[in-house]
């Protein structure tokens, strides 16, 4: 089950929820998530090339790409400047589900 930490652009001053855990919409609805979360060309990529995989491997290309996508997502935003902006419970609970080291967690906390 995906669990949401929010996380906040330092210069920008934008605050977008992260996912980390299983993806029931990613499972559900493959490349049409990253379309809905602004990443056209990767859900477009996505779908062009799940559907075909899937086909061939009963699904399994899908099961496996829900398990993966909320942390790929989640860590992209952070590599992108998004800091970690929630409560320390949900902070650590995130990082250790994305393996943030203990040491990263202070540099990606916002106005750390």
């Amino acid at each position: 089950m995906a669990k949401t930490v929010l996380l906040r652009h330092e210069q920008a001053g934008i605050v977008k929820k992260g996912f980390y855990g299983f993806s029931w919409t990613v499972f559900f609805w493959g490349g049409f998530v990253p379309m809905f979360r602004g990443k056209i060309l990767f859900g477009i990529l996505m779908l062009a090339l799940l559907i075909p995989v899937n086909i061939f491997t009963f699904g399994i290309a899908g099961l496996i790409w829900a398990f993966l996508y909320n942390k790929a997502y989640t860590t992209g935003l952070m590599e992108n400047g998004y800091r970690f902006a929630d409560a320390p419970e949900k902070v650590a609970a995130a990082s250790a589900k994305l393996r943030v080291a203990q040491a990263e967690i202070s540099q990606r906390m916002v106005g750390a």
